[in-house]
């Protein structure tokens, strides 16, 4: 064959071809004489009390198991609340230590102390002051303590 053939053969394929049997037509005949058969779903059957009342007490038991479930889940993975410090009235006494190693680092506290306090008289309400001011005070006892110790 040559070329020129080939393309003309090509050009007959692009036109349209309808399929020798068509079957829609006679799917839709045989739906259509179906149609009439049809049979009407059964209506509902009126359930007796105790089968209505199993029924509401078993979505009221998976409803209250589901309320249950979930505030036992909010109790274990709530976040836990910071506690309240205790920030005691009376300010800590001025302590001098004996050794001259801890003497630095009592200032530092003092003033770390001091300086807390004036912060949380402006704004009282502040957890994260209230946790420094603290741990201030954990580590100036821990400091009394080395002092004592240390002689």
């Amino acid at each position: 064959m040559y070329e020129f053939a080939w393309r003309r053969q090509l050009r007959d394929l692009r036109q349209p071809l309808s399929p020798p049997d068509e079957l829609w037509g006679s799917i839709h005949a045989r739906l259509d004489a179906l149609a009439p058969l049809q049979v009407a779903p059964p209506a509902a059957k009126a359930e007796p009390p105790s089968v209505r009342r199993r029924r509401r007490l078993g979505a009221v038991g998976l409803a209250a198991s589901i309320g249950l479930s979930a505030a036992v889940g909010w109790y274990v993975l709530r976040p836990a609340a910071a506690p309240m410090p205790v920030i005691s009235a009376v300010s800590f006494v001025h302590w001098k230590p004996v050794d001259p190693r801890l003497a630095g680092a009592t200032i530092e506290l003092d003033a770390a102390r001091m300086e807390l306090q004036q912060a949380l008289r402006q704004a009282p309400d502040s957890p994260a002051l209230q946790r420094l001011l603290v741990r201030t005070e954990r580590q100036q006892a821990q400091l009394r303590r080395l002092g004592r110790e240390a002689g």
